[in-house]
């Protein structure tokens, strides 16, 4: 079994939104970075470290609940920890050029 990567994680979460905007997570710039670490059994235990738009963000639970359920659904995973981070916080400048599109921002 070949050793899961960063872009298999990134692509993963892109299928994870936040309700109230139309953009998957990694376009909106929330996913901050993945960090792997061997487990016993030869799986990968994976954290993710992601921001939310706003600190008070009421879909801050089903939203890191879906980032782990959607990591864990990988083979070759273990356990998927996710971390909200507000250092730096999240600014409009993170959005990817095809998130600017959909949210007519250009």
């Amino acid at each position: 079994m070949s050793a899961i990567t960063a872009e298999d994680v990134y692509s993963v979460l892109k299928s994870c939104y936040d309700p109230e905007i139309p953009v998957n997570i990694v376009d909106l710039g929330l996913i901050y970075g993945v960090n792997f670490a061997a487990t016993a059994d030869g799986k990968q235990d994976v954290a993710v470290e992601m921001t939310l738009t706003s600190p008070g963000c009421p879909e801050h639970v089903n939203i890191s609940a879906q980032v782990k359920s959607r990591v864990e659904q990988l083979p070759g995973v273990g356990t998927c920890t996710v971390n909200v981070v507000w250092n730096p916080a999240w600014t409009p400048e993170r959005l990817s050029p095809d998130a600017r599109k959909q949210l007519g921002i250009e």
